[in-house]
């Protein structure tokens, strides 16, 4: 009996002592952080003078404060601010400091407005004004979806509008425009009033006595334009006659506020100042901003002549004033012959009776009264090309330049003073004018004296302008044949003098030719030197001269047929040779007992249909098809198409990119059903390695491939972009299965089948607008299945995967309207010399690289020069945003230099130049949201770097350059 109560006082014990042990370990130890406004508190209080205080505000700035500590720590300032500091420099940074913390993230600033706005009440200091104003600002920028809050801070600031200080009133006026009332919302009766009031507040300081407050107001209104308020047109005559302030701001800023009146009212009436005449508004204001072009700032000038270039609405009488200093008759007010007749009657005065009036008064014309445009206005155009300042010739360089774009009669008349800017004495004018020009070439003529202006420039040491004028004559309409001959032969001279420039020029004829087939055809016996008797010699195919003139005449051949009736034998042999060599400047031609040839079309294709694009569907029609097939004619239709594609990408430049971009997507659906095989599947693993190697190496091909297609191409859209990143995750899961038949063990293959799950995630969050169209897909199967995927062994994943992998059907590619594909041709060096480059090992030697790129986006981000050693290292260099040239939409040329550099060796070898598109997954604007993930490509993977390359993809051909590094003397 003692035993056994023994034991029961021994279990209920152990019971007490087991619960207490849980209470205790129930109890969490709770760690906090010190408190940012506590230590705030304690420093302040320690200062012992202003000084000391301004001390330790200046150290609690540069600290971080957390979200939650933000309003214990504005409290703490307050109460200084409040009771403590008497010091206008302590209140000026406590006002900072409440700035700088309300701009906290996470942080909601209402709960301090009201206590931030309690500090103006008494405070007398400006500068600590201006300071809790731009707070009250900060505080109002985070609550602008508050109403309430807006209109309670426009009041604020309007009542201390009357401060004797500039800075309080610019501070107020900033408030302002920024947090004022626009026409929106559910009060707008009430809101479009408030509106209005808030632009006469701030019109009425348009007169302020200082001219930083007057700069304030407008640029304050402009914010309120820019913010969505429609402004009053009253308050243009306001604007009007700030443009003769003596500050340079309020000038310049006067000129945007008239710029967006015209804009917002171009139709709307206004009166001539001193007459009776109206006009309309975008036309008066037109002519304003065109006095402005001759004001005193410099800077004022650029302003108004590039804000002339956006006026597009203005009469055509305006325009052409402005290309004559002289006032046009067009703007003078001319009296009717009824007003003219009836003051004669009236003046009672009669002449010898010969002509009537002869000898009455003539009347006295104001000039000033009666212009519809002010003298100063006149030319502003030509004051501006004349100005003494760069930046404004090039401003209305730019502005001739849109104006002209939109008016052809224009354009002809502004092409003598665009012509003559070619001979500016600044670079940088010449090549803007050049530019210009070239954006207007379609609605101009260049008569025979403009054109030896503009061919002069052919000699200009700037590579970059000579380059630019090449692409200028490209597209550019000549009048006469001599003006034809007179270009070829400037080229010529640009040729010899230039041999750099052959690959420029000889694209220049072929334009040239193709833009003047009439003009070229007189010409054509001179040019190759024949006679209608006698044989001449046949010249040098090595001569790149030669070479020039015969792309002229064949481009111009190939829209007129009689030509070739003129050719001598040996031109026949030279139009093969060139046809085959530089296909890409020689068209094909129609010639005697030659047939051209045509592109593979289907034989039913109605007269409205492009041909080529219809191919190009019936293939892909064609292609969809598929699962009616068997295994094998599905792939031999798949490579039927691929190689009719490649070839009609070959025959048709327009259509390369997207013929390009259609076979490299079936070549990956080719690839996935090859390695997909039935046969290849039934059999174990280890018994046959052929398959693991087929497939492994299908799955690294696709990799490369699916990353071509979308950081090759520009145009690719959305829809593409889907269907590319399901092949990708289809390659992966090829990738996954074929390592989990070759891995030993299960534990490697938990991470790897969390990953792949993790990608699908992915796939699904980032592209759930487009899996409604993706019915039946991989992905589509295995989101339906991804519950079971979540709780199954690596084993069961893996065989879920192959069967969705071979049941998944194939998807159709949406193809874009337009689709261009990323090409560069390395133009220097040219590979073809057997000199070495000789240099010293240990020291550097410069390569010269020069190549255009076509269709490259953010070339200066994406473009890198690679250079391969015989000993298998790699260079990889970055150019300079300087090395790269725009000349025109599309194309960018790029001329750099390369580094090179190695130890001694026994004889000369060769190296490798080519270039490299580098890419980040993360920059795609579809994979923002897709984390980066552990996947093997065959395309060369670099590690993530500071400047965020992921990987690279060669798009050039690779040139060879003999070097020999030379050991050093000692």
């Amino acid at each position: 009996m003692a035993a056994h109560l023994k034991k029961r006082v021994y279990e209920e014990f152990t019971k007490v002592v087991q619960q207490q042990h849980e209470d205790l370990s129930a109890k969490k130890l709770r760690l906090t952080k010190p408190s940012k406004s506590a230590a705030l508190h304690v420093d302040l209080c320690k200062a012992t003078s202003p000084a000391d205080a301004l001390q330790y505000l200046l150290q609690f700035a540069r600290k971080p404060v957390e979200v939650e500590s933000v309003e214990g720590v504005v409290r703490i300032l307050l109460e200084h601010y409040y009771k403590v500091e008497n010091d206008a420099s302590v209140r000026l940074k406590i006002a900072s400091l409440l700035g700088l913390l309300s701009k906290t993230a996470g942080f909601s600033p209402d709960c301090i407005m009201d206590d931030a706005i309690n500090t103006l009440q008494n405070e007398k200091s400006h500068q600590v004004l201006a300071q809790l104003l731009d707070t009250l600002l900060v505080i109002g920028t985070k609550l602008t979806e508050n109403p309430s809050v807006r209109m309670r801070l426009v009041e604020v600031a309007c009542k201390h509008l009357t401060d004797s200080s500039h800075g309080v009133r610019n501070k107020c006026l900033q408030l302002i425009g920024c947090l004022g009332p626009v026409e929106k919302g559910v009060a707008k009766e009430v809101e479009s009033q408030a509106a209005k009031d808030v632009q006469k507040i701030i019109g009425d300081h348009f007169n302020d006595q200082d001219p930083r407050v007057r700069t304030a107001a407008i640029k304050a209104m402009l914010q309120l334009h820019e913010r969505g308020l429609k402004l009053q047109q009253a308050i243009y005559g306001q604007a009007c006659k700030l443009l003769a302030d003596d500050y340079e701001q309020v000038r310049s800023a006067a000129v945007q506020l008239i710029w967006v009146l015209s804009q917002l009212y171009p139709e709307s009436i206004v009166p001539i100042p001193s007459s009776n005449e109206e006009i309309r508004l975008v036309d008066d204001a037109f002519g304003k901003i065109c006095h402005m072009v001759s004001d005193g700032s410099w800077v004022v000038r650029v302003q108004a002549a590039k804000l002339l270039g956006s006026m597009q609405q203005v009469s055509s009488h305006f325009l052409e004033q402005t290309l004559d200093k002289k006032l046009m008759s067009d703007l003078r007010r001319k009296r009717t012959a009824h007003e003219r007749a009836k003051e004669l009657y009236s003046s009672g005065e009669f002449s010898s009776g010969r002509k009537w009036g002869d000898d009455a008064p003539k009347e006295e014309i104001d000039t000033g009264a009666v212009n519809l445009i002010e003298s100063g206005a006149c030319g502003a155009f030509v004051h501006g090309l004349e100005d003494e300042m760069y930046e404004v010739r090039i401003a209305a360089v730019e502005a001739l330049c849109m104006l002209a774009q939109s008016s052809p009669s224009f354009a002809e008349k502004c092409l003598d003073f665009l012509v003559d800017m070619f001979n500016d004495e600044i670079e940088e004018v010449r090549l803007q004018s050049i530019h210009t020009m070239r954006k207007i070439s379609n609605n101009i003529t260049l008569r025979e004296d403009q054109l030896d202006t503009v061919l002069a420039v052919l000699e200009d040491s700037s590579r970059d302008i000579r380059e630019a004028l090449h692409e200028l004559l490209c597209c550019t309409n000549v009048s006469t044949k001599e003006g034809i001959h007179l270009a070829l032969v400037e080229l010529l001279k640009n040729l010899t003098k230039y041999p750099t420039d052959r690959e420029s020029i000889w694209k220049c004829l072929k334009f040239l030719g193709s833009r003047h087939p009439t003009l070229v055809l007189p010409l054509v016996p001179e040019l190759l030197s024949t006679h209608p008797f006698f044989d001449t010699p046949e010249p040098d195919m090595d001569d790149p001269a030669y070479i020039a003139v015969l792309v002229l005449i064949f481009n111009a051949a190939k829209s007129c047929p009689t030509m070739p009736a003129l050719f001598s034998d040996h031109t026949f042999r030279h139009y093969a040779y060139l046809r085959d060599s530089l296909s890409h400047l020689v068209p094909p031609l129609r010639l005697p007992g030659r047939k051209l040839v045509s592109s593979p079309v289907s034989p039913s294709i109605t007269p409205h249909e492009d041909p080529s694009q219809q191919f190009l569907h019936q293939s892909l029609e064609r292609v969809y098809n598929l699962q009616h097939l068997d295994p094998q004619g599905i792939q031999e239709l798949l490579e039927f198409t691929i190689r009719d594609l490649q070839r009609l990408g070959e025959l048709q430049s327009e259509l390369a990119g997207m013929a390009d971009f259609t076979a490299t997507y079936l070549q990956c659906q080719l690839l996935l059903i090859k390695a997909l095989q039935e046969k290849l599947w039934n059999v174990a693993a280890p018994l046959y390695l052929k398959q693991n190697a087929l497939a492994s190496a299908a799955a690294k091909q696709i990799l490369e491939e699916t990353y071509k297609m979308e950081f090759m191409y520009s145009g690719v859209e959305n829809r593409q972009v889907v269907i590319i990143h399901h092949m990708r995750l289809q390659a992966k899961a090829l990738q996954l299965i074929v390592t989990a038949r070759t891995t030993r063990g299960v534990e490697p293959l938990f991470g790897m089948c969390e990953k792949f799950l993790q990608e699908v995630d992915s796939f699904q969050r980032c592209f759930i607008s487009e899996l409604p169209h993706m019915q039946g897909s991989f992905v589509d199967k295995l989101l339906d299945l991804m519950p079971r995927l979540v709780t199954s062994k690596p084993s069961e994943v893996v065989k879920i995967l192959q069967t969705t992998l071979r049941q998944s059907t194939f998807l159709h590619l949406p193809l874009p309207e337009r689709l261009y594909r990323a090409s560069a041709n390395i133009i220097e060096p040219t590979g073809e010399s057997d000199n070495p480059l000789r240099f010293t090992s240990g020291l550097v030697v410069a390569l010269d690289v020069d190549a255009t790129l076509e269709h490259v986006q953010d070339p200066q981000g994406t473009v890198k020069v690679q250079v391969l050693y015989p000993d298998g290292q790699a260079q990889l260099i970055h150019p300079k945003p300087a090395d790269f040239r725009n000349p025109g939409p599309g194309r960018h040329r790029l001329i750099t230099q390369v580094y090179l550099s190695h130890t001694a060796w026994t004889e000369p070898c060769q190296i490798e130049v080519r270039l490299l598109l580098a890419y980040n997954s993360n920059r795609s604007k579809a994979t923002a949201k897709i984390p980066k993930s552990t996947w093997s490509e065959s395309i060369e993977a670099l590690p993530q770097s500071e400047n965020g390359i992921e990987g690279t993809i060669p798009f050039s051909k690779p040139v060879k350059v003999y070097i020999m590094p030379k050991p050093a003397r000692r």
